[in-house]
């Protein structure tokens, strides 16, 4: 099996489970392909690691059968980004906190690999956004899995994100900022600022204003078939979008638009793992500190 695998830096404490994953996959033969940015950090601490090869990006992802994201939701999302449009499965391994979308958890990793080594699991499509401008804005990364995010910089004033659905006028939100999830998003940065749960498979985007000037102005479930256009206005010049944890400075003159994105996120989901237990466990959903 064809085993690509991505990690960011990591601390001391979390070296004992990385190694075990490293031993596990060897342990069952698996032909390893380690991205760059782990590479060169297992070089930095002295791990030697045997591997085929080391990668970039999805271009050197040739016949990899499954793409493994060491850490937390913040990795698995950069391994997305890896992944692109390929097609290969992506299992997440949570070394870090809350993990929604890395579930694997690092006392399972022997069970979780060895589960995935002989077919025992699902492959869950998740929806992804699409940002598309004349500015060409993020480049060939212009997806995400959890949410775009239209902000104001640092101390600026508040922005007017002036919103349109399928060229209709939808509504002018002065605000800090604007969130569009998907359904995978509304766990994320959208739950924060009070937008609902959806769902992953719900087909829908989450349109939640951060801290908005109108206070009857609340988070909107809209269908993911139409097209969001937007225009910003503010005292400032500029502007931040991003698209997950990737973000770029724009200029308020600059229009673009969120769709959902010709491709999904695939991700693996261990048999009896499920959205709703996940749900209960990293909510603390039906726990009550009286029983």
């Amino acid at each position: 099996m064809n085993i690509a695998i991505h990690s960011r830096a990591f601390d001391h404490t979390k070296l004992p489970f990385v190694k075990k994953v490293f031993e596990e996959l060897r342990r069952h033969g698996a032909n390893l392909r380690l991205s760059a940015q782990l590479h060169g950090f297992l070089q930095e601490i002295g791990l030697e690691v045997h591997h085929q090869y080391t990668f970039a990006d999805y271009r050197q992802l040739g016949n990899t059968d499954l793409m493994v994201s060491i850490g937390g939701d913040g990795t698995l999302l950069e391994a997305i980004t890896l992944v692109r449009d390929t097609g290969v499965p992506v299992l997440g391994i949570n070394l870090g906190r809350l993990g929604f979308l890395a579930n694997l958890g690092k006392d399972r990793i022997a069970q979780g690999i060895e589960a995935v080594i002989n077919g025992q699991y699902q492959i869950d499509e998740r929806t992804m956004l699409q940002l598309d401008s004349q500015a060409g804005l993020f480049g060939e990364l212009n997806f995400a899995l959890n949410e775009a995010t239209i902000s104001k910089r640092d101390s600026a004033s508040m922005i007017i994100v002036h919103t349109y659905l399928d060229g209709e006028y939808l509504n002018s939100y002065w605000a800090d900022g604007l969130i569009i999830a998907t359904p995978t998003g509304s766990t994320a940065y959208s739950i924060s600022v009070g937008g609902p749960v959806v769902l992953p498979h719900s087909r829908n985007f989450i349109l939640s204003p951060i801290s908005p000037h109108n206070l009857n102005v609340r988070p909107l479930v809209i269908s993911d078939e139409g097209v969001l256009t937007f225009e910003i206005e503010g005292r400032n010049n500029t502007f931040l979008v991003s698209l997950d944890s990737r973000f770029e400075t724009v200029a308020t003159d600059v229009k673009f638009s969120v769709r959902r994105s010709g491709f999904p996120a695939r991700l693996v989901m261990l048999d009896g793992d499920n959205f709703l237990s996940t749900l209960r466990q990293k909510l603390n959903w039906g726990v009550d500190s009286r029983n």
